[in-house]
């Protein structure tokens, strides 16, 4: 049932499944591991939420952090869905990755549900604040991550328990977790500013440095509050204790008040895609406004359709343009407009994306932000997040959340989902591999090959769609990041 809304030293790189099985164990407690344990020695069936409850074909995940990418993972060898899986990708990453991900954030999200032969958008970026508060130097944006990803959670039937999926998080928080390349490689950029925060600097730092690559590190405070939530109910954060919490301790770091009224106010958005006719039938849903990285991927996208192949210059263009013109005005038109002004963007925040499609052709592709590298840079005291920069108060652009999904209608049946990131490259992350290979028939090199080097791709494709030909599907993760892309099978 689901809860309410009440409301550095090298080293080999492990497999994609030895990584899982090791991140399986942040979600089982000592007697369930004795348990599993016991049951295997005797024979018996694996429980469903169990990883290897699925055996086979499982679907496949890309994330641009690996522990995300695991834990999503074992979610659907458990037998969850897409859904399922990216949620509890989600909280991972404000585990794990939270200069991009966290619970002070948000994001926004496609869903292709197979049984409507349909994709949907949830959209729930970091709320923008009622006023300008008095006590604010870094106003914090109002958070809406954990409510968003109930949101989601809720758009595919038959899935895990949402508290289950809270789980992993919440021990990688308690217990502690590896330091990433791509946690590291964002606080290396900021150590500075974001050190001068003490309760940033004791979850990130030692000795006045970055945690070491592979070295742990733990945030309880963070596990406290997954805890709360996973008991309690996303709603916790929005009108209850956590609410009232974080009210009080928000004007103690320069965030600025977020009351209990604009945290009960803020709700996610279930919206219409943008759409785009392919070939042979095929359709492809980008994310609409206000997350304006999907118009612009679809811009790019219809330039690289109505162009010549490997006309990536003129798309990239026309994704610039496209956003830069939504943001001085009303976008609805954007997409039919063939003579855009050429436009251009200052620098923009950071981002992080996760594509999830599960054994049966479902499937999820987000992109997460904090509106800036680690949001505010400050901690809220004694619940472990940090606070996303606020959206409407002039000091911060917003990111170009791009993300797509392509499927057959006729055929009722999933072929590829793109997440990008990379500031002004993340449309065309999308647009270029969705267009090689729904467009072009490319295969995964050239797939990749399409992003542009200022972007970053999490890709899942099925060439010849899926249900169908499970076995010619591919994930893939950019290499020049530091992200993981983890397929298909299991045992």
């Amino acid at each position: 049932m689901n809860t309410p809304d009440r409301t550095a030293t090298p080293r080999r790189p492990i497999s994609g499944r030895a990584l899982a099985l090791v991140v399986a164990g942040l979600s089982l407690t000592a007697c369930e591991t004795a348990g599993n344990l016991t049951s295997g020695l005797l024979g018996n069936s694996i429980a469903a939420g169990t990883p290897g409850y699925v055996s086979g074909f499982l679907g496949g995940v890309a994330a641009e952090e690996p522990v995300a990418a695991a834990t999503a993972r074992n979610v659907l060898s458990a037998g969850g869905n897409a859904a399922d899986a990216a949620v509890a990708a989600g909280f991972v990453m404000a585990a794990t990755l939270p200069s991009r991900v966290g619970l002070g954030g948000g994001g926004a999200c496609l869903i292709y549900n197979r049984i409507r032969n349909d994709v949907e958008a949830v959209s729930f970026l970091p709320g923008a604040r009622s006023g300008t508060p008095a006590n604010a130097d870094r106003p914090a944006a109002v958070p809406l991550l954990a409510r968003g990803l109930f949101a989601l959670h809720t758009r595919l039937p038959n899935g895990r328990p949402f508290e289950e999926l809270i789980g992993p998080a919440e021990q990688a928080a308690r217990f502690g977790i590896p330091m990433s390349r791509a946690l590291h490689n964002d606080l290396t950029a900021v150590q500075g500013p974001l050190f001068a925060d003490p309760e940033a600097r004791s979850v990130f730092g030692r000795n006045g440095q970055p945690v070491a690559v592979g070295e742990n590190f733990q945030n309880p405070p963070l596990g406290g509050t997954l805890a709360a939530l996973r008991i309690s109910g996303v709603g916790d954060l929005h009108q209850g204790g956590l609410a009232r919490r974080l009210e009080e301790v928000s004007g103690q770091v320069g965030a600025g008040t977020i009351s209990v009224a604009e945290l009960r106010a803020a709700l996610p958005q279930l919206l219409r895609p943008i759409i785009v006719n392919g070939r042979s039938g095929d359709r492809i849903a980008f994310l609409p406004p206000p997350a304006d990285g999907g118009l612009a991927a679809a811009a790019a996208f219809q330039s690289l359709q109505a162009g010549q192949a490997g006309d990536a210059a003129q798309a990239r263009a026309m994704a610039v343009a496209a956003a830069a013109r939504a943001r001085g005005g009303d976008p609805a038109a954007l997409l039919a407009a063939t003579d855009l002004p050429a436009g251009g963007l200052s620098a923009l925040p950071a981002s992080a994306g996760l594509m999830v499609f599960d054994r049966n052709g479902n499937a999820v592709t987000c992109a997460f932000t904090m509106n800036n590298l680690f949001g505010t840079g400050r901690i809220m005291p004694g619940m472990g997040f940090l606070g996303a920069a606020a959206p409407n108060l002039g000091r911060v652009q917003l990111p170009l959340l791009s993300a797509a999904i392509g499927w057959n209608p006729n055929l009722r049946a999933f072929r590829m989902a793109a997440a990008g990131s990379g500031q002004e490259g993340a449309p065309m992350a999308v647009a270029g591999p969705m267009a090689a290979q729904m467009l072009r028939d490319a295969g995964p090199e050239a797939v990749m090959q399409a992003v542009p080097a200022a972007g970053r791709a999490q890709v899942g494709m099925c060439p010849r769609y899926l249900p169908g030909f499970q076995a010619l599907c591919t994930t893939l993760s950019d290499p020049r990041g530091a992200g993981v892309a983890l397929g298909a099978t299991d045992r």
